[in-house]
């Protein structure tokens, strides 16, 4: 499982459904990526002191512990560059950020977690979860 950036704030905050708690527990192996984890960090840098030190805190203390970080490297340069080519040539274009994310996930065969499936869904072959619904 890879953790986009709205689930890894949401278990930073402490604010997240019961089948979001389940699911961590039943996961095993939790990951994010090197671009998520960039993302996490311009969230934080953009706070204010205090405020920066203290999500800087809790997100070292109740994330960073328990999530392998998976870098962007060739496979998924390789990756990232059909999947772009594929979505311009349909007329439905993906940032670059979530194409080098799903291109992570798809490279290491892991489902990616998010808030937003709608938003990832157009790419052929990356397996979604929502963990931040209500409880199904």
């Amino acid at each position: 499982m890879i953790l986009d950036t709205d689930v890894l704030g949401a278990l930073s905050a402490g604010r997240y459904p019961r089948r979001m708690r389940d699911e961590v527990e039943r996961a095993g192996a939790l990951c994010t990526t090197a671009i998520n984890w960039a993302e996490v960090c311009y969230g934080i840098a953009r706070r204010m002191p205090p405020h920066a030190g203290v999500l800087r805190d809790r997100y070292s203390r109740l994330v960073r512990p328990f999530v392998q970080t998976l870098d962007f490297d060739e496979m998924c340069a390789e990756i990232c560059g059909r999947l772009r080519a594929d979505l311009e040539r349909r007329g439905v274009p993906l940032n670059d950020t979530d194409l080098m994310i799903a291109s992570i996930a798809l490279r290491h065969d892991l489902t990616l977690v998010t808030g937003n499936p709608r938003h990832f869904s157009r790419l052929p072959g990356l397996k979604l979860e929502n963990w931040l619904t209500e409880d199904e």
